[in-house]
């Protein structure tokens, strides 16, 4: 007598379309939850938490510090958190030289931000630190602005001349004090010739604390951004920064850093000369001087600090292991080299064979 064989897709009594339909999708949905966490680490974090506290610096000055703490799956490359909610403290800001974009210059979107009585002290992220000068700058960087600026941007710096007439230099309200520190710093301002195509980089006639008592008085009329980047080049990745320069440097500045001609006699500085500063690079990356892009939201702070520190490291300070570098330009000059002393020192033994016989 056979064993009699068990339907187990039979509707059992008791059984509900719930245990029949909700239990096995649940379960597919909590292993396709843990497969994606697995494949894609970097958009499944826990989310961030901000915290402010507030602490006495000096005589009435409050300091309201916003810190946002993340919170990631172990594993994950990049967390995905929501935006933290704008200090009041830090007054109202023009945030139009900068994303939305996690870490990459926007103050209400940076790993920690710091106050002092509505006056933006500081921001950023592991990578970079973005710091305004102190506002007791302010004064002191009026008077040089009435002295070597005011006749070229106008009196309040918004680009008027007399009697509403258009100035020779451009608005500077809403500008940021990375790009006035930076202009000032690198000696392209004050301009010698304003009539210029192109302002030329010089000794700069003020010494870096007049830059940023300058950079002070102007972002005091408009409070803006990006604030002036101090990369922190200790934990760069040099590869990645190889990388990212060939990819968004490399076709103005070529890929040694040497800098080329562009159109309508403007050019692309060199990035060799060792008094070219990390701040300065990473300035001019956050702010897009003259003819080059603003990288304000495609490269994230970690980016921009690794191409600073491959430019720091291997453009200025280049190792050469295989000798003397030829321009650095590889194998074209490497060849044309060989080929030189090669076919001429052969041509040179073959006459000297003719002369003998």
């Amino acid at each position: 007598m056979s064993k009699p064989v068990r339907n187990h897709n039979a509707w059992r009594p008791g059984q509900t379309w719930r245990t029949k339909v909700l239990v096995p999708g649940g379960l597919f949905a909590i292993a396709a939850l843990g497969g994606l966490a697995i494949i894609f680490p970097g958009t499944l974090a826990q989310g961030a938490t901000t915290t402010t506290t507030s602490t006495t610096a000096g005589i009435g000055a409050t300091v309201a510090t916003t810190t946002t703490t993340l919170n990631v799956l172990p594993g994950s490359r990049q967390p995905i958190i929501r935006p933290t909610s704008k200090s009041k403290a830090c007054g109202t800001l023009n945030l139009r030289g900068v994303s939305g974009i996690f870490n990459t210059g926007n103050p209400n979107r940076s790993s920690h931000k710091t106050c002092v009585n509505g006056h933006l002290v500081s921001y950023g992220s592991a990578a970079i630190t973005y710091t305004n000068p102190p506002t007791s700058y302010i004064q002191a960087g009026k008077l040089l602005f009435d002295q070597t600026c005011a006749s070229c941007h106008g009196t309040s710096a918004n680009g008027v001349g007399p009697n509403g007439a258009a100035a020779t230099g451009p608005n500077l309200q809403g500008v940021g004090t990375a790009t006035v520190v930076f202009w000032v710093s690198t000696g392209r301002m004050p301009a010698v010739n304003v009539k210029a195509v192109e302002a030329e980089r010089k000794p700069s006639r003020l010494t870096l604390k007049q830059a940023d008592e300058l950079a002070a008085y102007v972002n005091s009329l408009d409070p803006s951004v990006p604030a002036i980047p101090t990369p922190n080049l200790a934990h760069a990745n040099l590869p990645d920064g190889a990388d990212l320069f060939s990819l968004n440097c490399a076709a103005c500045h070529t890929i040694t850093g040497a800098g080329d001609a562009l159109a309508y006699g403007t050019n692309a500085p060199t990035l060799q000369d060792p008094k070219i500063t990390a701040q300065q690079i990473a300035s001019a990356m956050r702010t897009g001087p003259a003819n080059m892009p603003r990288f304000s939201g495609n490269l994230s702070d970690a980016q921009v600090r690794d191409v600073v520190a491959y430019v720091v490291n291997n453009i200025q300070n280049p190792t050469n292991p295989g000798g003397a570098g030829l321009g650095g330009v590889g194998p074209v000059a490497e060849g044309f080299v060989a080929l030189l002393i090669g076919v001429g020192g052969l041509a040179l033994i073959c006459f000297w064979i003719g002369e003998r016989s």
